[in-house]
């Protein structure tokens, strides 16, 4: 079916979900966004066109594909749930596509509560942060059937760089699990090494120039590193959202007997950058315990 004759909604338009649901319009399809602030729906609709409706029923009424990208497990379900839910009016055959950082469990929860009504599922976290929703460039990680992947893929590319399907329901939020456990490790590494140059008289931009170009350098390093430096950090993803991610994965660690003892003790010290008040700076502010 052409993008041009596609009716599909996008729930929840935060710092992800506001760009990522304009791409879909410019591709082509004809999108209605829902947002709990209805404000932001209606600044949503200026900048891009498409539609916005009151409730996540009113948006999803006759669309093919359904996106969310809102909080966390149980704000998911406020939307997909009830009488003004999500699932109360989607069609069969419709697709829904949950681009929310949640659990494995939630997905595996809306597979299955999806598959009683005919509707396809994906759990579809996604990676690249602010920055890589706007310009398009986002890694979409995802769990579900190989045949819903199919009818999804071309819509999901159109925010994106990489879309890969990685096992049934679930595989897509374990991935994302995964990809925060590196990121924590890679951060925490990068704060110390920063630190300790400035500590030892180094000029820690130079010293960056020189390793980012060997086996040293990371995406942290080359994004992050000297607006660490610089202490700045009001560069999206915040730590807030980076404590709830790695709460999850610490769960599901319980659950499948894995060792995350770097893991656990980064989030601690992510609690102490929140009694800092850095609640909203960005992940790189692992720094500012050490420089305080």
């Amino acid at each position: 079916m052409s993008n041009q004759l596609t009716k599909v909604a996008f729930l929840g338009l935060g710092v992800m979900g506001f760009p990522m649901a304009g791409y879909l319009q410019q591709k082509g399809y004809q999108v209605t966004v829902y947002n709990r602030t209805a404000a932001k729906a209606e600044l949503w609709v200026k900048h891009y066109g498409g539609a916005a409706a009151l409730t996540p029923a009113a948006a999803v009424a006759g669309a093919s594909m359904v996106f969310m990208c809102v909080g966390n497990d149980d704000d998911v379900r406020s939307v997909v749930y009830g009488e003004q839910g999500a699932l109360s009016t989607m069609a069969t055959q419709a697709i829904l596509i949950d681009h929310t950082t949640a659990s494995a469990e939630l997905a595996r929860e809306l597979a299955t509560a999806c598959a009683t009504k005919g509707i396809g599922f994906l759990d579809a976290p996604v990676s690249g942060g602010q920055a890589g929703a706007e310009k398009g460039i986002l890694t979409v990680m995802v769990g579900g059937e190989v045949e819903v992947f199919a009818k999804a893929e071309t819509a999901m590319q159109s925010y994106s760089r990489c879309v890969k399907l990685l096992g049934p329901a679930g595989s897509g939020q374990l991935a994302k699990m995964v990809n925060q456990i590196c990121i924590a490790g890679v951060v925490q590494g990068l704060a110390e090494a920063l630190n300790f140059a400035k500590n030892a008289g180094l000029d820690g931009a130079a010293v960056v120039e020189v390793i980012s170009q060997g086996a040293a350098s990371s995406w942290q390093m080359q994004n992050r590193s000297l607006t660490m430096l610089d202490d700045k950090f009001d560069f999206g993803f915040a730590v807030d959202w980076m404590r709830k991610d790695l709460s999850i994965a610490l769960n599901e660690a319980r659950k499948n007997g894995s060792a995350l003892p770097l893991t656990a003790l980064v989030d601690q010290f992510y609690a102490e950058v929140q009694q800092m008040g850095g609640n909203r700076w960005d992940t790189s502010s692992l720094i500012k315990r050490l420089t305080r």
